[in-house]
């Protein structure tokens, strides 16, 4: 149960917090006011506006064409129902590899904008200009190592990362670089278990794991896998709590035979 129920907004230093005190911290993705509402009110302690958005909600292969307006879009729905999760969202492909001055830009628009708390990019020692410039004007960070999705054509597979020495090792060297540059907070994606434990237990900042075993510090998952919206999609690393595509499926069906039927709207239905 969380030793938190009685703080009104989980912040980054709340989350060091439960990594000290041994407690596990739940995040999962949202995109929309309705959503964010609900979870917001299940007592999850941070919701992430992933740009996974781009493929659950938008219907692409891949995370790389959501655009920084996008994201602001879904963003802004989500803080407004959130009371007391964090909220962090993604910087989209495009908005922050190769270009420090173009990363800050971006960092400072989405902030502005959104009213999230924070960030997460994707990278590592790649990424470190970005990331402390971003830093440097006091806008948290969460980095995110291991299956990095934007990453995906240079990858050529979602295969899990890390499985070889010179990969492990090159992700524990990009955990401490980040933690060092003043990270809040590091993602792993799709890694071995051992490894994720590894790094958690090396970086004092929490780790959140997706596909990255117990060892880490919090989970995460895709709402809409979770929930089983999505439909097929069944890697190992998911544990789909509901069935929403099959039991919205038959009540659309139920709705189409009801109004087929003239059963719907019925006398108490109408003015």
């Amino acid at each position: 149960m969380s030793q938190h129920k009685e703080i009104k907004r989980i912040t980054t230093n709340t989350l060091q917090k439960m990594k000290d005190d041994g407690e596990k911290i739940a995040m999962l993705t949202a995109y929309d006011y309705s959503m964010a509402t609900v979870l917001d009110d299940a007592g999850l302690d941070v919701l992430l506006v992933g740009d996974s958005a781009s493929n659950v909600m938008a219907g692409h292969e891949t995370t790389l064409p959501i655009t920084l307006d996008q994201m602001i879009y879904h963003a802004q729905s989500v803080v407004r129902a959130a009371k007391r999760s964090l909220v962090l969202i993604d910087l989209p492909f495009g908005t922050y590899q190769g270009n420090s001055r173009e990363a800050l830009n971006s960092a400072i628009r989405i902030m502005k904008e959104s009213g999230a708390h924070g960030l997460k990019l994707e990278g590592g020692a790649e990424i470190m200009e970005s990331v402390d410039r971003i830093l440097c004007a006091g806008i948290p960070v969460m980095g995110h190592l291991g299956l990095t999705p934007q990453s995906i054509y240079k990858f050529g597979t979602y295969a899990v990362r890390g499985k070889n020495e010179a990969e492990a090792s090159k992700l524990m060297e990009d955990a401490a670089l980040l933690q060092q540059a003043g990270c809040f907070a590091l993602l792993l994606e799709k890694i071995p278990a051992k490894l994720g434990m590894e790094v958690s237990q090396m970086l004092k900042i929490p780790t959140i794991g997706i596909g990255a075993g117990n060892g880490c510090d919090g989970q995460v998952l895709v709402i809409n896998d979770m929930i089983g919206l999505t439909k097929g999609f069944r890697p190992k690393f998911l544990r789909q709590y509901l069935d929403l595509y099959e039991e919205i499926r038959l009540a659309g069906e139920s709705y189409v035979s009801d109004v087929k039927s003239k059963a719907f709207p019925n006398n108490s239905e109408q003015y």
